[in-house]
C-alpha cells in the first residue's frame, strides 16, 4: 500500500531545507578537487588563496546554486502540470517546451562556431522554448480541453524531436555531433553565474505566472464543472500555468540541457507522504525536485570507468526504476 500524510507539509519542507544545506556543502567539498571543511568556508568568504576562492566562488557555488534552482523549477512544474491535467504521468516534457529548446541549441551549435558555443547556446535553447511556448498560447488561450492541450504538447514534442533527428543527421563535423549528444545529455559542469544571471530572469517571470494557483488546482480536483461552479476561472488558470512552467523549463533546459524523471518522479514522493492535495504538494516537490538534482549532481562527478557521468544520463538510470516501481506499487495497490 502507498503510504499517505506521513507528515506534515511543513514538516516535510523543514527537513527538505536541512538536508539541502548539508548535501550543498558536500557538493561543495567534493569535486576533481577535494576541498577540506575550512579550505570550503574560507573560499566562501574570499579569505582563502586565490585558486581555492576560484574553486569555490566561480565555480562550484553557481553549479550548486544552479542544481537546486533547476531541481526546484523542475519538480514544481512537475506538480503543477499533474495538477492542472490530472495525470499523476504529466511532466514538463508533456508540453513540448523541454524538446523545443534543445532543438534550439542543436541548431544554435550547428550554425555556430565552436568558439561561440557555450555562449550562444543557451540563447538558442530559450528560443526555442519561447517558440514552443507561443505556441501554447495560441492554444490556452481558446476555451479547449486538457486532451487538446496534452496533443498540442505531443505533437509539438514530436515535431522538435523530428527537428532535432534532422539538424544531427546533417552535422558537417563529428566533433560538433559530439557537441549536440553531450549537450543534450544535461550537466552542470563548467556553469558560471553567466548561465545564472541568464535563467533566473525567466524562472521568475514564470514563477510569477504561476503565483496563487494552487487554491485553483484544489478545486480543479474536484472536477471542472465543481471548480467553475467555486468561481475557478479555468482558461486563465490554464494559461498561467502553461506559459510560467514554459518559461522557467525553458530556461532549466538551456542551462542544463535535457533532464527527465525529476518533474515526474519526486510529486509522486511528495504525495505519497503528505497526501493528494495539489496545493501542499507544490513546495515540498520544489523542495525535494532541487535535493534530488543536487544529489544527482554530486553523482556525475564520480570518476566511473575512466569517464565523467552526465547529469540526465544520472536522472535517467535512477528515475526509470523508480518510476517503474511507482507504477506498479500504486496498481497493485488499486487491486
Amino acid at each position: 500500500m502507498i503510504k499517505l500524510n506521513v507528515i506534515s507539509p511543513r514538516g516535510l519542507n523543514g527537513l527538505l531545507c536541512i538536508a539541502l544545506l548539508a548535501f550543498a556543502s558536500l557538493a561543495g567539498f567534493f569535486g576533481q578537487a577535494d576541498l577540506s571543511t575550512d579550505q570550503f568556508f574560507s573560499g566562501l568568504l574570499g579569505r582563502a588563496d586565490t585558486a581555492t576562492n576560484i574553486i569555490v566562488q566561480e565555480l562550484r557555488l553557481p553549479r550548486i546554486v544552479l542544481a537546486i534552482l533547476c531541481g526546484g523549477v523542475l519538480g514544481y512544474s512537475g506538480a503543477l502540470l499533474q495538477g492542472l491535467l490530472r495525470n499523476p504521468l504529466a511532466d514538463p516534457g508533456v508540453l513540448g517546451v523541454s524538446a523545443s529548446a534543445s532543438l534550439g541549441a542543436v541548431v544554435t551549435i550547428y550554425l555556430g562556431s565552436t568558439s561561440a558555443i557555450s555562449f550562444l547556446v543557451p540563447f538558442g535553447a530559450i528560443t526555442g522554448a519561447l517558440i514552443a511556448t507561443g505556441l501554447l498560447v495560441l492554444v490556452s488561450m481558446r476555451e479547449t480541453s486538457v486532451l487538446t492541450l496534452i496533443l498540442a504538447g505531443v505533437g509539438i514534442s514530436s515535431l522538435a524531436a523530428a527537428g532535432i533527428s534532422l539538424v544531427m543527421n546533417f552535422a558537417p563535423h563529428p566533433m560538433t555531433l559530439q557537441e549536440m549528444i553531450l549537450w543534450m545529455m544535461g550537466s552542470l559542469e563548467n556553469r558560471t553565474y553567466y548561465d545564472l544571471y541568464l535563467a533566473v530572469p525567466f524562472i521568475v517571470v514564470g514563477a510569477l505566472c504561476v503565483a496563487g494557483a494552487g487554491q485553483g488546482l484544489n478545486a480543479l480536483s474536484l472536477g471542472e464543472d465543481t471548480a467553475r461552479t467555486m468561481g475557478v476561472d479555468l482558461k486563465s488558470l490554464r494559461f498561467r500555468i502553461v506559459v510560467g512552467t514554459a518559461l522557467a523549463v525553458g530556461a532549466t533546459v538551456a542551462v542544463a540541457g535535457a533532464i527527465g524523471f525529476v518533474g515526474l518522479v519526486v510529486p509522486h514522493f511528495a504525495r505519497a507522504l503528505i497526501g493528494f492535495e495539489p496545493r501542499k504538494l507544490l513546495l515540498p516537490s520544489a523542495l525535494m525536485g532541487a535535493l534530488v538534482l543536487l544529489i544527482a549532481d554530486i553523482l556525475t562527478r564520480l570518476p566511473i570507468g575512466g569517464g565523467q557521468l552526465r547529469l540526465g544520463v544520472v536522472m535517467g538510470v535512477i528515475g526509470a526504476p523508480v518510476f517503474l516501481y511507482i507504477i506498479f506499487k500504486t496498481r497493485w495497490s488499486m487491486r
